[in-house]
């Protein structure tokens, strides 16, 4: 499984029980060379929020594959209150966000 595989799998189970948005980090180029800044580096791959209004941060990584300067982020959202968190499966997401798997 690849990680986009895996940020689509696990935010179909997040978009379940809450909101939840795909994110993108760092700089791009449009069609035309320009410049834009997106989120930060570091920024988790998901941003998800459940009923009970707390943020929930998740980097998605497959297996062999380590994060970086997420880990920086993810300490960061954890000492303001938010959760966050590394996901290698959909069952690490659910967890992270403290929401029980829907069937």
């Amino acid at each position: 499984m690849s990680e986009s595989q895996l940020v689509h799998e696990c935010m179909q189970l997040l978009g379940k029980s809450g909101a939840v948005f795909c994110t993108n980090a760092g700089q791009f180029f449009t069609k035309t060379g320009q410049r834009v800044s997106g989120l930060p580096r570091g920024f988790s791959d998901i941003l998800y929020i459940g009923s009970d209004g707390i943020a929930c941060f998740v980097e998605c990584k497959v297996q062999g594959n380590k994060p970086t300067e997420q880990m920086e982020f993810i300490a960061r959202m954890t000492q303001l209150g938010a959760r966050a968190g590394i996901a290698y499966s959909v069952d690490d997401a659910a967890e992270i966000c403290e929401i029980k798997k829907k069937l």
